[in-house]
């Protein structure tokens, strides 16, 4: 993984401090750094100027970025961040071809498809990915984002020129981007918050490719774009044991194909469903090839003690965690196990830095927890998997089973607008039509939705592919941006095999009657992959990240939200009211800012990091 960044000149512009812009791309790219300048001059036509930090993975001693071809007098120069997992299959094909190769990395692969095959190589990759081409000859460059939407593309139209970016601080790293915030943004924030509209990067005027997205921005000044793929109806003719065994079949190569790696390499391991099903799998794959696996597990301090089963929350991991090291260490007696446990002052604290990382409020001590949890497993190695997505394509969120809540408009997890718009002062509020607007962000998705006639007929059906596009559009990417921004800021590469788009596009067509198999949340992948794991672990009830449940969290972030309020110069309080602030932290509601663990005390984080941010980089409310 690394970090990509550069401009498109099309018309005269203040240069660029190049170490500056390396600078803000370095903690995604600690392992090497370079660029490319076109030979075009702005009076004789466009420029380009590509950006590179590189995170060595695959072939550590060669794969430098820009990479050129050919080397001397070059056509094409490619910056990319991301992982090609069918890589060698893909590099033979283009062997048969003619190609020849001076590297093992991902990266001359990519761009050699894109020489042969053009736009079309994206059918071929399964992988990870955000690129940019500049092709010398046409004066154009091709940008591109993974199907799921797993690594970030950033893009800003600044004084005519185009200027793109792994993450929205390299953009402010330009002259003359300045840090905005219109009305869109506010509704970004306080209604979707941590969530974002797709293609939405809050600050004004910065957008960013949606999955799935492609497309040219050309000489002239136009930005040609569109979708490749999405997922689509298609009949589903298994039966439930052949559904099993082609689900079982997928997650099993999924993880296999994304075990490859030159450097260390382990697995995040929860005692949930999701992540010891990675660790058992990529356990068993890797002791048959000599290597051994690390896994990591987190927990907070005194959780034990604190801990109250609620209806998101049924259990605690930290039972599970030890039968899953247990299990595993019988497979593998040399697999190495790591418990990192987290205290509320460094949680607290490093809500700020969670910031720092996602360029924008996040999902509060839920962000700031894998921050530091990141932090720890870089020590050990470059390279986790993850278990994030299952949830959104087996059906294993509440809002999934429960039929009130599936049945209301909008998104199942953000059902508190009124309350939500009610901390914006007067003057604010009256800018924006929440309700409409909410509504009208869901719909995005919704009227976008494809159909077969079976699902047309079934409003079962009909419903659960919606929900599972909401799910995947919207809930999915919030996550996913977690996971990118808190492991990538320490220079670690998560992968997230459930993300693989064969498993999406398959299970998009099961009948939710098979998917909730007995039942059961997530009954299907369940039933698919027994035998992988001790059945206590199995069958388990669903139980989010984990969080901290000691009051001392709550203290510490009410404090930090009363300093807030005692200062009369604080960001915050010209964009909420603070009496609402003042309201929440006498309360105790149960009722979620978002999804199911930002309750309370992570609505009052969510509001420090929202003053942080706004105080951080100064912004400007338009």
């Amino acid at each position: 993984m690394c970090a990509i960044a550069g401009i498109l000149r099309l018309r005269a512009a203040e240069p660029e401090d190049p170490g500056k812009i390396i600078d803000s791309m370095r903690r995604r790219g600690p392992d090497g750094e370079g660029s490319y300048r076109s030979d075009g001059r702005e009076e004789n036509g466009p420029s380009v100027t590509l950006y590179h930090t590189r995170l060595a993975v695959i072939d550590p001693a060669a794969g430098q970025q820009p990479m050129l071809y050919p080397l001397h007098n070059p056509r094409y120069a490619i910056v990319y961040n991301g992982e090609l997992y069918n890589t060698d299959s893909v590099r033979q094909r283009l062997i048969s071809l003619g190609h020849q190769f001076l590297t093992r990395t991902d990266t001359e692969v990519v761009l050699h498809s894109f020489i042969q095959w053009g736009e079309g190589c994206l059918e071929l990759f399964n992988g990870i990915f955000a690129f940019a081409v500049w092709d010398n000859l046409k004066k154009a460059l091709f940008i591109a984002r993974d199907r799921m939407g797993v690594k970030p593309f950033f893009y800003r139209w600044e004084g005519g020129n185009f200027l793109f970016a792994s993450e929205l601080k390299t953009l402010l790293a330009f002259p003359g981007v300045k840090a905005q915030l219109d009305n869109y943004g506010i509704a970004q924030l306080m209604l979707l918050g941590p969530g974002r509209t797709p293609g939405c990067g809050v600050f004004a005027g910065m957008e960013e490719l949606k999955a799935a997205e492609c497309g040219w921005v050309t000489a002239d000044g136009r930005m040609e774009k569109h979708r490749y793929w999405k997922l689509t109806p298609e009949p589903h003719t298994e039966n439930f044991a052949e559904t099993a065994a082609h689900v079982r079949a997928l997650v099993e190569d999924a993880i296999t194909r994304q075990l490859v790696s030159d450097v260390p390499i382990g697995t995040f391991l929860s005692g949930g469903l999701d992540s010891s099903l990675i660790s058992s799998v990529a356990c068993t794959r890797m002791m048959e090839e000599g290597r051994h696996l690390d896994t990591f597990s987190v927990d907070y301090k005194d959780n034990d003690r604190y801990f109250r089963s609620g209806k998101f929350q049924p259990q605690s991991d930290s039972g599970f965690i030890p039968i899953m090291q247990k299990f595993l260490s019988a497979k593998d007696p040399l697999c190495r196990h790591h418990l990192i446990t987290l205290d509320t002052p460094a949680l607290a604290e490093a809500l700020y830095g969670a910031v720092d990382a996602r360029d924008l409020p996040g999902m509060a001590d839920v962000d700031s927890s894998l921050l530091l949890f990141c932090k720890e497993i870089r020590k050990t190695v470059t390279v986790t998997l993850s278990g994030e997505c299952a949830d959104e394509l087996f059906g294993g969120y509440p809002w999934y089973r429960d039929p009130e809540i599936r049945a209301k408009a909008g998104f199942p997890w953000a059902q508190t607008t009124k309350w939500r718009s009610s901390f914006l002062r007067p003057e604010y509020l009256s800018r924006l039509e929440p309700e409409a607007f909410m509504d009208q962000q869901a719909n995005l998705t919704l009227q976008d939705v494809e159909l077969d006639e079976e699902s047309r007929n079934s409003p079962l059906e009909k419903r659960m592919k919606e929900m599972m596009r909401l799910n995947t559009d919207w809930f999915m990417q919030t996550l996913l941006d977690r996971k990118d921004r808190m492991s990538m800021f320490w220079g670690l590469e998560v992968r997230v095999p459930f993300c693989d788009h064969r498993i999406a596009q398959y299970l998009y067509n099961v009948p939710w009657e098979m998917k909730d198999h007995d039942w059961y949340e997530k009954g299907l992948l369940r039933s698919a992959m027994a035998g992988w794991l001790p059945e206590e672990v199995l069958w388990r009830k669903k139980s989010p990240y984990p969080k901290t449940h000691n009051p001392s969290y709550r203290a510490a972030v009410t404090k930090m939200l009363e300093e807030i309020l005692a200062d009369p110069n604080a960001p915050l309080l010209t964009l909420l009211r603070p009496e609402k602030i003042r309201e929440l932290i006498g309360s105790d509601s149960p009722v979620p800012w978002y999804g199911q663990l930002m309750t309370t005390p992570q609505t009052e984080a969510y509001l420090i990091q929202l003053n942080y941010w706004l105080k951080k980089w100064k912004v400007e409310i338009l």
